[in-house]
């Protein structure tokens, strides 16, 4: 697998340029299963919905703020904390004090429009408390911590949650959207890389009741263009969307692991599948 390769689709993955929740959440305050987003044959309409709107907007700004410096630190940071278990271990931990502190928010807001972009498909917690039975057994939750970075996303989240309630929206934007992305394709290589069987240790990337990404995107997509928000708004919710991406690559730099082994291990593992020896 090419570096290079590996950054166009991660640069869409940081950006949520490509992609696109019913955990303790207040009866009614989530989408349910009866949207049309769950549908396999959801029609398309003419015009893309994000070509206009906030969606252009988030799109386009957190693309082009994005140096090849910073993906380049995403992609060498997500092989970090493919190198070994311990390391992914760390990665996932540090997700599930985000998601954590993000979807309790989201649960308590008062924030309309933060609450009309939270659907249970989405809803990151519950897989993420399966990928830390795994790692940790049952008790995990008394031995874990934040680490600096996770604490200071945290901390992020807990400040505009108080201040600025309608930023959650960059924070669903960023998150969910990008690790529905790349969920398929960063599961998989958690798998092979550390050789993690039946979805053990990777339920957190598995979006196991959206059957079509592609229309659930499009209508998401949708929903954003039609919160009403003033301009000033929309410009904060696409800064916010960049510190996400910093905030991001701050977990994913604290990791400790060689890139470069991880990236070896999938490329040997990838040939060996060619050549018939696994």
């Amino acid at each position: 697998m090419k570096l290079a390769t590996v950054l166009v689709v991660f640069q869409g993955y940081c950006a949520s340029s490509h992609a696109f929740v019913a955990h303790n959440a207040p009866q009614g305050r989530q989408h349910q299963g009866t949207s049309t987003l769950y549908s396999t044959e959801a029609a398309v309409e003419e015009t893309n919905p994000r070509l206009l709107g906030l969606a252009l907007m988030l799109d386009d700004g957190t693309r082009k703020s994005h140096s090849m410096a910073e993906n380049t630190q995403f992609v060498t940071g997500f092989f970090k904390g493919l190198a070994s278990r311990d390391s992914y271990r760390a990665l996932i931990t540090s997700l599930f004090f985000v998601y954590d502190r993000m979807e309790k928010e989201m649960d308590n807001t008062g924030e309309d429009r933060v609450q009309a972009m939270d659907y249970a498909a989405l809803r990151r917690l519950p897989p993420l408390k399966k990928d830390m039975d795994f790692f940790y057994g049952s008790d995990w939750e008394g031995k874990i911590q934040p680490s600096p970075a996770a604490a200071a996303y945290v901390a992020r989240i807990q400040e505009i949650a108080e201040t600025k309630p309608y930023l959650l929206v960059a924070h669903q934007y960023t998150r969910y959207l990008g690790d529905l992305f790349g969920g398929q394709m960063m599961g998989g290589m958690a798998s092979r890389s550390l050789d993690l069987a039946n979805g053990d240790g990777t339920a957190f990337y598995n979006f196991e009741d959206i059957p079509s990404a592609n229309n659930f995107i499009t209508e998401w997509y949708e929903s954003l263009n039609a919160l009403d928000l003033t301009n000033e708004q929309k410009e904060e919710i696409v800064d916010e969307a960049n510190m996400v991406f910093a905030l991001n690559i701050d977990l994913l730099q604290e990791l400790e692991g060689s890139p470069v082994k991880a990236m070896l291990t999938l490329a040997i593992k990838g040939l060996k599948k060619k050549l018939g020896f696994a």
